[in-house]
């Protein structure tokens, strides 16, 4: 395996570890057990956008920037949408 391997193994694996410490919070009773969750969540969150920055930075994580047009479009969209939400008419992007 080269680097580009085991970053991109490290980072599959922060993010499993993230999504697992989300639903774990969900569900913690305990306040005491919510807070140290909480904190190991915050570090695997930052460690994996610090594992996402780096394959970015080498450029081993590519991403297409979205044309404004279409970003106008969806933002449109999400706008027809609004009135569904659960929470009434409240504003939610500013």
């Amino acid at each position: 395996m080269n680097d580009r391997d085991f970053i991109n193994d490290m980072l599959a694996t922060e993010k499993y570890l993230t999504d697992a410490y989300s639903t774990a919070l969900n569900e913690a009773s305990h306040q005491t057990y919510y807070t140290d969750l909480l904190n190991i969540f915050t570090e695997t969150q930052n460690c994996q956008r610090d594992l996402f920055n780096l394959m970015f930075k080498k450029g081993w994580y590519k991403m297409d920037a979205e044309q404004n047009q279409t970003l106008q479009q969806k933002y449109q969209q999400y706008l027809k949408y609004e009135n569904q939400f659960p929470y009434g008419n409240q504003q939610t992007l500013q």
